[in-house]
């Protein structure tokens, strides 16, 4: 998933960037208002993190920003636990959550995951499909109790993302975007995406064949639940 990271403390910019990209999301990161808004409005997210102290720009500005031109973005406010009456409209404007600061990777991680279950009608952690259960948060896929070791980290994105925007057709563009961070081209994105929904389907086979994960012809892909 890609994420946009809006924090002009630059230590802090590269701690969450190091955790985030660790943790397989896709990070750009700004340290000023006026570069984030460029960005906002040129590019598609999934996350937006957005510090309200920044120098340039009134961060809640900027969400509302955000929310304009990324209506489907999550947006979570990096604030000083002081700024309670801006916590507060933050909410009003229609941020998904906000982080007091200082805090722990691990919450910030936690909340993400929390905001796209919330987001997308995801109640819990464990999605089955079929007789395979899918753990988004272990990020594992298991058959029948037993775990389903050769999908690799890309290949387990793609299922991931699937599963967030269930029963919705995803444009391999669309795939490419937000898995690999680039909008591939229509000659190549072909391959490119079909060889992963391929690859999938192989190793999946193996235990039963995983027809929740239908091909839409000439759109892209989708998974069924």
């Amino acid at each position: 998933m890609n994420v946009l990271i809006v924090e002009d403390e630059k230590a802090l910019a590269s701690e969450l960037q190091i955790f985030l990209s660790g943790n397989n999301y896709l990070c750009e990161t700004c340290y000023d208002g006026a570069t984030a808004s460029e960005k906002i409005g040129t590019n598609q997210y999934d996350f937006i993190l957005i510090d309200l102290g920044l120098p340039d720009y009134d961060g809640l500005d900027l969400l509302k920003e955000a929310k304009q031109s990324n209506p489907e973005a999550a947006c979570l406010i990096l604030t000083a636990r002081a700024e309670l009456n801006d916590r507060i409209k933050g909410l009003d404007m229609g941020a998904d959550d906000y982080l007091p600061k200082p805090f722990s990777l691990l919450e910030l991680q936690s909340r993400m995951q929390a905001i796209m279950r919330r987001k997308f009608g995801i109640k819990h952690n464990l999605v089955s499909l079929g007789n395979f259960v899918i753990d988004l948060t272990d990020r594992t896929i298991s058959y029948n109790n037993t775990l389903v070791n050769s999908i690799t980290k890309k290949e387990f994105d793609l299922i991931g993302y699937m599963i967030l925007h269930k029963n919705r057709t995803l444009t391999r563009p669309q795939l490419s975007e937000h898995i690999w961070g680039s909008v591939v081209n229509d000659d190549y994105d072909s391959n490119y995406i079909d060889a992963h929904i391929k690859n999938i389907r192989k190793k999946l086979n193996v235990y039963e064949s995983p027809d929740w994960l239908e091909t839409v012809r000439g759109l892209g892909y989708r998974i069924n639940l």
